[in-house]
């Protein structure tokens, strides 16, 4: 297998290479809703080659693999349904197996990864996909290094990528004496959410944005990733990781990237990912005092959970960046559980106009404007749910304004259109792999300089306030904004 490259482009099935998929982390929560589900659609849309396989690998057997099989099969048709046909999924869970493998053994999964892959053919390529908790990823690299599993093959690395800087740095460490760069994927899915993707296209594509799209004309960027569930049983992982380092360093950094990068020089994955880490050269390291923690009320009541813990279940935050597009606007951030909405979404609010007849509005020390000059949304969960807000005049005899939003979702256009069918994070997370993209997968100098901004947080962490489930977090995460406030989505 080349260093360079895993895959050959689109093509058609027809044309693509044989393929086996390891995937540690099999019988995972991961796996079930998400990983397993990727790879059946990406076989439902024939982009899967017509010769793959996928050996699941665990600490402990499910069972026989046709237990396995069942718990795949169960995992598509829960997460597909009407598109999950029984003959279709029949078929692709025979290509389905596992053998039990950990840091200690696995020569048996090397055996049958062997195996397997001289079954499928002359060209056979191999991914490594490791879903493992990061105090547990380099003793599990090192045993696919020791058993050869690693050898020609392409590791893909799920977040998070290492704790902090250090952490982080020895993870990149190990990676690199094991594999070269073109042959390691680090995951974040964000990345590879349609919607996010999206973000880059809807500035590149309209000229509107091209021209507005800096610190003349943008008062602030509010980045909202809100869920309304609350731990759903996985308080153990919660009260270990915290939300601020599971979602800010990663999935709202990247969308960071996204949104405020400069575009890149030409359409290649090294200036996609140069132009990301340009970016987060410029953003400046977080300031505590400038960060808010929150601790939904009855967090401390569920298992796993100190009686005084003090972990956050909500995080918001004032990023800046340095550099003359973004000088001065605040760039706000906020994610949490048991909130009381799950409506994620990227909000640039615009500059009230200057007519000439009045002079123009400051900014306040937060960025906030006394007035506003629109904003437009853009939905993180469906790349067609674009919306632009506007003052308009206000109907009827009185005078003065309202505001109104307008929204258009494409999907009546989209309607009939094959390849406008909306695909998982996962798949292209998957599909972009499989043909050796790394576009949408992150270097080591920006994971490690992401952790980098981080540090300061992660050094002195502010106090947990305590909030309402179902409300939008710590009256104090108000003050973040100023006197415009959160964009909370309408009813």
């Amino acid at each position: 297998m080349s260093d360079a490259r895993p895959g050959t482009g689109p093509g058609t099935t027809a044309e693509q290479p044989p393929l086996l998929v390891v995937l540690f982390g099999a019988t995972g929560d991961l796996a079930r809703r998400k990983l397993f589900p990727a790879l059946f659609d990406l076989r439902r849309r024939g982009l899967l080659g017509p010769d793959f396989a996928v050996i699941g690998s665990g600490r402990h057997s499910p069972g026989s693999d046709d237990d396995f099989r069942g718990i795949v099969a169960d995992a598509v048709h829960s997460s597909l349904g009407d598109k999950a046909a029984d003959e279709d999924v029949r078929e692709f869970v025979r290509r389905v197996g596992f053998v039990p493998a950990s840091a200690e053994n696995g020569d048996d999964l090397a055996a049958a990864v062997a195996e397997r892959g001289a079954a499928l053919g002359e060209g056979c390529r191999t991914l490594v996909y490791l879903s493992v908790p990061p105090e547990s990823m380099p003793d599990m690299l090192r045993m696919v290094e020791r058993t050869g599993i690693s050898d020609g093959a392409c590791l893909m690395i799920e977040k998070p990528f290492g704790e902090d800087v250090q952490s982080a740095r020895a993870l990149n460490g190990v990676l690199l004496d094991i594999v070269p760069e073109q042959r390691i994927f680090r995951i974040d899915h964000f990345l590879c959410k349609e919607a996010v993707r999206n973000l880059l296209t809807l500035r590149r594509a309209n000229g509107w944005p091209t021209a507005l799209w800096n610190a003349k004309h943008v008062a602030w960027v509010q980045i909202d990733v809100p869920e309304e569930i609350d731990s759903q049983g996985r308080a153990a992982f919660l009260e270990a990781t915290g939300t601020f380092r599971d979602m800010v360093p990663t999935h709202l950094f990247q969308i960071t990237g996204q949104v405020a990068m400069e575009p890149p020089s030409d359409d290649s994955p090294e200036a996609a990912r140069a132009a990301r880490l340009r970016l987060f050269r410029d953003m400046r390291v977080l300031d505590p005092k400038e960060t808010v923690f929150g601790q939904y009320d009855g967090y401390r009541e569920e298992d796993g959970v100190a009686d005084d813990s003090t972990r956050e279940t909500f995080a918001a935050l004032r990023v800046w960046i340095d550099n003359p597009r973004w000088d001065g606007v605040p760039f706000l951030l906020r994610t949490g559980k048991a909130l009381g909405s799950s409506d994620a979404a990227v909000t640039v609010g615009f500059r009230p106009a200057v007519d000439g007849t009045e002079e123009e509005d400051g900014a306040g020390a937060d960025g906030s404007e006394a007035r506003s000059g629109g904003e437009f949304v853009a939905g993180l969960d469906d790349p067609r749910d674009v919306r632009l807000g506007l003052d308009v005049a206000r109907p009827g005899p009185g005078a003065g304004t309202v505001h109104v939003e307008l929204r258009a979702d494409g999907r009546d256009e989209a309607a009939g259109e094959p390849d406008a069918e909306p695909m998982d994070a996962y798949g292209h997370v998957f599909l972009n792999a499989f043909r050796g993209d790394h576009t949408l997968f992150t270097t080591a100098e920006e994971v490690e300089r992401l952790w980098e901004i981080a540090t300061p947080v992660l050094d002195d962490p502010p106090t947990s306030l305590p909030y309402p489930k179902g409300s939008f977090g710590p009256e104090e995460a108000n003050e973040l904004p100023g006197a415009r406030g959160w964009r909370i989505p309408e009813e």
